[in-house]
């Protein structure tokens, strides 16, 4: 009964390890973090008491409003902002149909084990 557990217990974990493995990222993470940046040698300049600009003595004029104060077309879809979506290197389907057939072979081998201990071969 143990090892009859044991072995099932051992096949869903590697069930679970193999479903993860497309979930893994591309990069090759670190195992140290990287280190900051250098300080500086030179001391940063304190920042002045006086003001930079003199402010001018007459008022500055109430900005007219435009008519109509609403966007007049509402924009449909996704923001042009120049980055397009990264491509698929289309290895995800590979990676899942191997662990697929590792979890199958696995478990027909653990059939077949266990098959040939119950009828005593």
């Amino acid at each position: 009964m143990r090892t009859t557990v044991l072995g099932v217990a051992a096949l869903a974990c590697a069930a679970v390890l193999t479903g993860a493995a497309p979930a893994f990222a591309d990069a090759t993470p670190s195992p140290v973090p990287s280190a900051p940046g250098e300080p500086s040698a030179e001391p940063t300049v304190a920042p002045s008491a006086e003001p930079t600009a003199v402010p001018s003595a007459e008022p500055t004029t109430v900005p007219s409003e435009a008519p109509g104060a609403q966007v007049s077309v509402v924009p449909s879809g996704a923001p042009d902002t120049g980055v397009t979506a990264p491509s698929s290197d289309g290895k995800g389907g590979l990676v899942g149909g191997g662990a697929a057939a590792a979890v199958v072979l696995g478990g027909g081998a653990a059939f077949v084990v266990r098959r040939r201990r119950a009828s005593g071969a």
